[in-house]
Order: structure tokens, then sequence, then C-alpha cells
């Protein structure tokens, strides 16, 4: 069992501008059309966990729906999943904990952790056992952090730095226990 967080950040480490957008995660021209592993990360995953925040920033893409594993999203407000979203968006709400064993106890192990605010509440309780970190080449100035405040440091150790599109540095840690 894994909590894996992938994301996206500036040099700066915010992973959204001042204005909440992330249009400039497109800043790096992408002629081939990489996925920037995400497939292969996809594939590792068996479900993910999310935040309402982010669902909503996901519905407001004009895009087909992007996941084929079950999203379960975080939420004490939201009481019913999007129309048309029934099978594949599902409530959560309580503890981090007790939903992640509730998940867990589902058949699915390996989470992707996705959206600020749930990763910066899964690192407060050091719930986060890997996380795979692509750093755009732009400064923001300002916006939403990736990282916030800690009881403690949490330890993590460097897997493996890769290049992609000739730009963009993924960088992969492990969490040390």
């Amino acid at each position: 069992m894994s909590n894996i967080v992938y994301i996206a950040t500036s040099l700066d480490g915010y992973i959204a501008d001042k204005a909440g957008s992330i249009d400039w995660l497109h800043a790096i021209p992408n002629p081939e059309g990489s996925d920037l592993g995400f497939g292969a990360f996809i594939d590792r995953i068996d479900a993910l966990i999310m935040g309402r925040n982010t669902l909503d920033m996901v519905l407001s893409f004009d895009i087909d729906w992007p996941y084929s594993k079950p999203v379960f999203v975080l939420s004490n407000t939201m009481t019913e999943v999007p129309e048309g979203y029934e099978d594949k968006v599902f409530l959560v709400k309580g503890s981090l904990e007790k939903v992640i064993k509730q998940i867990n106890d589902q058949g699915y192990q390996d989470l992707y952790i996705d959206g600020g605010i749930t990763i910066q509440n899964f690192l407060k309780q050091d719930l986060i056992d890997e996380m795979i970190i692509t750093t755009i080449p732009v400064l923001l100035g300002g916006g939403a952090p990736l990282f916030g405040d800690l009881a403690s440091p949490l330890q993590f150790k460097h897997i493996k730095s890769e290049k992609l599109i000739d730009a963009i540095v993924q960088n992969q840690y492990l969490r040390v226990r």
C-alpha cells in the first residue's frame, strides 16, 4: 500500500499562479505530445484521492474525463457527484486515515494523491510514501504552494531524476521511515 504524489510545480514551488490558473504548465513546447510519464504512472496506481477544488479544476478543462481509475473526492460539503460521473467519482469524508482504510478495504492499495490542500494535509499526517515532482522552468512569484507547514521535518530519499522534452526535470522521492 502506498500513497503517491504526482504533480508539477514552478521553479519556485507553486502549483497554480496568483490567479489560480495552471496555464503556465504549457509554457514549454511539447510538439511530440509527450505525457511526461503520466501514462506509466497511472498504470501503477489503483485509484485517486483528490480534493473538491481539484475535481472542479479537472471538470473545467475542455477534455474527456482523463482518469481510467476510480476517483475518490474528499469533501465535507459536496452531497452528490456531478451528473454523468456517478460511475467515476466517489465522495468520501472523515479523517484521512479512515478514508484511506475505507479505500484500501475496497481493494485499492496504491493511491494517487492529488491537489494542493489534499497533498499538504496528507503530508501533515505523514501519509505520503512517494513523490514524483515535475519542475517546469518558470518562476511564478506567488500563487498556490505545493508545500505547507509541517509539525516536524519529513525525510525523503531521492531515487531518480529525469530530463523530459529537453526542458523539464522530473524527480522521484521515497519517504524514509
